[in-house]
């Protein structure tokens, strides 16, 4: 048997090429292919790139601090192993519980919209059918093997990518004539200055839309999760990081310039894709239908990466004792079963909810949804900050980190306060100061628990594995 399963450890297979597309991939999904058309109606052409931009500062920044965590110590649990060491173990299991919540609940809203495009097409099959579908499809890619799950993920991904890229071609080409539109001419920049122009609802728009074009983002530190079954971090992880930074913001802000420059921005926003138009306008046969297959893939590839997220981050609370050692089991594969069966199931009883309690529990977990992601960033960049300084302090010399974040300490403390404003606009909008308010409540209410429960014992008691970086405790209380 190989000595990493006695060990209980998960099994670093994943290869360069699969961490590579998962971390491509991982932040193109519905927020661009839907969320994007909103975003222009709400704050103008140039609002939107402006918005956007922001996203993708605070995205670099993120992903550098996590470069040099995941570089010099590449484990599964990721930031909620980072945080557990280096900022308190109250705040680990506050940001794992709360990151976990946010998945599971958001896999359970994927399946339903899968669901719902599924009806395009069999218009007459009910939703929960389809819903059972891709449950066992995704299900059977993440207990099968980690390879299995990056294989798929390495597909969806491209189909994203793809999609994305031909968008962007045959968009540029209809701005500037080279492509035939169902308009008269081709509308150049046309857009950018007619009906009030660049911002035609103000500067203040910009800041409202600033949290829903952050949340867009969010997904990228999920190659975080990989890096602990990666076969060689230390390479593959620098090549991600540095992909995912500048070819994501290629691909959006240049998806949300042909956007703003074809559809004006008071339409943009009733529309049910602003790509399905763009692709209707320029006479792309099956235009709906072709976005209709893509938003599908993108719904499963969100799915298929929550679940996987969602296991290894409860696999890593157990391992951690803050959470039952049943979810540090390992299947003969490598894979923890359990935590991916509870996980599955867990997003079923959240999908109920909406149904049953919409007004109550279902908001409460959308709340958190909304609001964990940004803290979890904030996290990342204090835990770096941590880090490094206990590093310098106890006579490491930076030179020898193979990965190490550029202006120390600028960067971190920079992503500390871009992600707090973000989080300060929510309390100016009435529609999502709700959200904040039960967010911040439901990351209290875990900080009292843990110090209720455990005090200081797992405080006292964790150390670092030193052969490959996990932290660890006695065996769990729970």
């Amino acid at each position: 048997m190989d000595p990493k399963k006695e060990k209980g450890q998960l099994q670093r297979s994943m290869k360069s090429r699969h961490l590579f597309m998962m971390s491509l991939g991982g932040v193109i999904g519905t927020g661009l292919f839907l969320g994007s058309g909103l975003t222009i109606n709400q704050a103008g052409p140039g609002g939107a790139i402006a918005a956007y931009l922001f996203g993708g500062l605070v995205m670099y920044l993120v992903m550098v601090c996590l470069g040099e965590l995941s570089v010099s110590m590449p484990v599964t649990g990721s930031f909620q192993t980072y945080a557990t060491k280096y900022i308190g173990p109250g705040t680990g299991f506050t940001i794992g519980w709360m990151y976990w919540f946010s998945w599971a609940t958001t896999i359970g809203l994927e399946f339903t919209a899968a669901g719902m495009l599924m009806k395009r097409w069999f218009p007459d099959v009910p939703i929960w059918l389809w819903c059972l579908v891709f449950i066992v499809l995704l299900f059977t890619l993440n207990v099968l093997s980690v390879k299995k799950f990056a294989e798929a993920e390495f597909w969806f991904a491209g189909i994203k990518v793809f999609t994305v890229i031909v968008f962007i071609l045959i968009g540029g080409a209809a701005m500037f004539g080279f492509v035939g539109i169902k308009e008269d001419s081709a509308p150049l920049f046309t857009n950018f200055t007619n009906d009030g122009g660049l911002f035609p609802n103000g500067f203040s728009a910009i800041f409202m839309t600033m949290m829903t074009v952050v949340f867009a983002f969010q997904g990228a530190e999920v190659v975080g999760f990989a890096a602990g079954e990666s076969e060689a971090p230390e390479k593959a992880l620098p090549k991600a990081i540095r992909s995912i930074i500048f070819r994501v913001l290629i691909f959006y802000v240049l998806a949300i310039v042909v956007l703003a420059a074809l559809i004006p921005w008071r339409k943009a926003g009733v529309v049910q894709s602003p790509f399905i138009a763009v692709f209707d306008s320029v006479g792309i046969p099956f235009a709906a239908d072709i976005m209709n297959l893509v938003i599908l893939t993108a719904l499963l590839s969100v799915g298929n990466s929550g679940l996987y997220v969602c296991s290894r981050m409860l696999w890593s609370l157990s391992q951690n004792g803050m959470a039952p050692s049943v979810f540090g089991k390992l299947n003969s594969r490598g894979v923890p079963f359990n935590a991916v069966l509870f996980s599955l199931l867990f997003s079923l009883v959240s999908l109920l909810t909406s149904v049953v309690s919409a007004e109550t529990v279902f908001v409460v977990l959308l709340s958190v949804n909304g609001l964990a992601g940004t803290i979890s960033w904030m996290t990342i960049a204090l835990s770096q900050y941590n880090f490094r300084r206990q590093f310098i302090k106890t006579g490491g010399d930076v030179k020898e980190l193979k990965y190490k974040v550029p202006l120390f300490p600028l960067i971190p403390i920079l992503c500390l306060v871009l992600c707090g404003i973000s989080i300060l606009f929510m309390a100016f909008d009435p529609a999502q100061r709700s959200s904040l308010v039960v967010g911040l409540g439901f990351m209290g209410t875990c900080y009292l628990y843990y110090f209720i429960r455990y005090g200081k014992s797992i405080k006292d008691k964790i150390i670092l594995k030193e052969d490959h970086g996990e932290v660890t405790t006695p065996k769990s209380r729970v």
